[in-house]
């Protein structure tokens, strides 16, 4: 049988929304970096635009696409760069979406990783904009990938719990929302339960 290729994905923009006029205008913001987590190599990728190439050949492949708000924001961002191909194709989880039909409305990948995993992100998205700006690709990298690497483990968690949680809007206590996904391949299940054998 053959393997579900399963990644998990998310990008930087080169320009704000006050950069592009709001947003409306989301094909104007500019990918600096995409970030993905193969579970079929086991590896974490960084793809800069000289990639894009490269990337494509992967979403080419129609893999599973693991994200937070990709669908509304990372894909249409990305799709300028990709004419020939719909990237409205590929077959999707999207955690936001997925907890905001649950919960009636949205909450943020920080929350989300501070209730549930314990950890925090390791910046603002305004950071990764001066990173671009300033040429320091490699924070640029690090930071990116440090969110693909968030939603892998929230996604895996969510797997295994059923649930996850976030900050109440105070930020003093942890709220418990139900999920209902489940890993799509062995290769999956074996990191799903090393990374939570503590837990």
């Amino acid at each position: 049988m053959q393997k579900q290729n399963t990644i998990v994905l998310d990008l930087e923009t080169k320009r704000t929304f006050e950069d592009v006029g709001g947003r409306d205008n989301l094909g104007a913001l500019g990918v600096s970096m995409v970030g993905v987590y193969s579970y079929h190599h086991k590896e974490y990728q960084a793809y800069f635009e000289n990639d894009f190439p490269k990337l494509l050949s992967i979403l080419a492949e129609k893999p599973f696409v693991i994200g937070f708000n990709h669908r509304r924001f990372d894909l249409p961002v990305l799709q300028p760069y990709f004419k020939d191909f719909d990237l409205k194709q590929l077959k999707i989880l999207d955690i936001l979406e997925e907890l905001t039909k649950t919960l009636g409305h949205r909450v943020s990948l920080d929350s989300v990783a501070q209730a549930t995993l314990g950890t925090k992100k390791s910046g603002h998205g305004l950071d990764a904009i001066r990173y671009w700006n300033t040429g320091d690709l490699e924070n640029l990298k690090k930071y990116c990938l440090d969110d693909v690497r968030i939603t892998k483990e929230i996604y895996e968690y969510g797997a295994l719990k059923k649930e996850l949680f976030f900050m109440d809007k105070f930020g003093t206590g942890k709220v418990k929302a139900a999920v209902s996904w489940k890993m799509e391949t062995e290769e999956e299940k074996k990191e799903e339960e090393k990374q939570f054998s503590l837990f």
